[in-house]
């Protein structure tokens, strides 16, 4: 088994999950995956006219969409948002990671603007941009300058989420608010059964547990994904998450991952995983497939996904089955899970979850030349 070195010692030799984790979890992201439901749970009911005034005013406007601002793990829940509203929203949501606003985007349109830790310089500049051109923007921060804005700004409004933690860890705090959001403008739909999907999502969590779970399969996956790389294909509406899925094992396992959307990739990347003929690319048989689905697929992709899993060329493939009474809980269920995994290939691998090492010099030396 490949050993890294790491912060807190060197692991060698067939440890433990257990052991794993002492020595290498130095922040807790363990602990952080076992709260998200609780923290989603919290968040879920942050938002109301009595924490948000604001809100009223922004009913009385009728908005042609609501834009996405965000970056990493503070990009996903616009991602989100976006094809739930594609499913059963009322206007168009869209997410976009970059410092410069769309040229197109008019008065009419909603800024919700997302960063944990509320200093992100591209969702900063983009908001600043957004203000300048005199549009309503909701900031969703913990703090820092982007927070600030909301005391500076007659129309920028705050959604305060409690701090403390990787941005990539916090998805319950920063998502559960997006949410509630959407829904306090009826944008979204009122949840039917909140506490039902909770209960349900909260024993889901518990069974996938590798420390304590009882279905184990977590950890046996991410031993089997230690030495290959991983595809991850799913259906359009599952597209976000399989985006999230792949930020995932890229921050907290240090791992390369890639995405296929059905039906987009049959229309391309189908021809590159082979399975007729003689034409498929040579790296085909070490690929590990994880195919993400759920009970509302349409039944052409339905179809699409069914002869894909007979002509894949690669044995290491595997269904995950998203579990739910909705899109919305099938997406975090499957984020759930994905969580899961993540950590777990990463202490397999000999990595700290939670180390983000790149990433932190390119800001130092970004901050340095800026």
């Amino acid at each position: 088994m490949r050993s890294r070195g790491h912060s807190r010692g060197m692991v060698e030799g067939p440890l433990s999950l257990a052991a794993r984790i002492h020595a290498l979890d130095s922040e807790d992201m363990f602990g952080h995956v076992s709260r998200f439901v609780d923290d989603l749970e919290a968040a879920l009911v942050a938002v109301d006219d009595r924490t948000c005034p604001w809100l009223a005013e922004l009913r009385t406007r009728t908005w042609a969409g609501v834009l996405c601002l965000g970056m990493g793990g503070s990009a996903a829940g616009g991602s989100f948002l976006s094809s739930l509203a594609d499913h059963d929203g009322t206007i168009p949501v869209l997410s976009h990671a970059d410092a410069a606003l769309p040229g197109w985007v008019s008065a009419e349109w909603l800024v919700l603007a997302t960063s944990y830790s509320g200093n992100t310089a591209e969702t900063l500049s983009a908001t600043r941009t957004a203000i300048e051109r005199g549009l309503t923007v909701v900031v969703v921060a913990t703090g820092g300058e982007l927070a600030g804005l909301a005391e500076t700004h007659e129309h920028v409004h705050l959604v305060g989420a409690p701090g403390g933690q990787p941005p990539r860890s916090a998805f319950g705090h920063i998502f559960g608010r997006q949410v509630a959001f959407m829904r306090s403008l009826g944008l979204l739909p009122a949840g039917q059964d909140d506490a039902g999907m909770l209960q349900r999502l909260r024993l889901a969590s518990q069974r996938h547990d590798p420390r304590d779970g009882d279905e184990g399969g977590v950890e046996a996956l991410s031993e089997a994904l230690l030495e290959r790389s991983v595809a991850l294909l799913g259906p359009t509406e599952l597209a976000p998450v399989l985006t999230r899925f792949k930020n995932q094992l890229n921050e907290n396992s240090g791992r390369f991952a890639r995405v296929g959307v059905v039906p987009e990739m049959n229309h391309n990347e189908v021809v590159a995983w082979g399975g007729t003929g003689d034409v498929a690319d040579p790296t085909v048989a070490d690929q590990a497939v994880l195919l993400l689905t759920w009970r509302g697929l349409q039944p052409e992709v339905r179809s699409r996904i069914g002869w894909m899993v007979q002509h894949l060329e690669t044995e290491a493939a595997w269904k995950l089955a998203g579990e739910g009474e909705s899109l919305l809980e099938v997406m975090l269920y499957h984020s759930i899970v994905m969580d899961w995994i993540s950590v777990t290939l990463a202490v397999h691998a000999g990595k700290d979850p939670t180390s983000i090492g790149p990433i932190s010099s390119l800001k130092a030396h970004l901050a340095e030349h800026s």
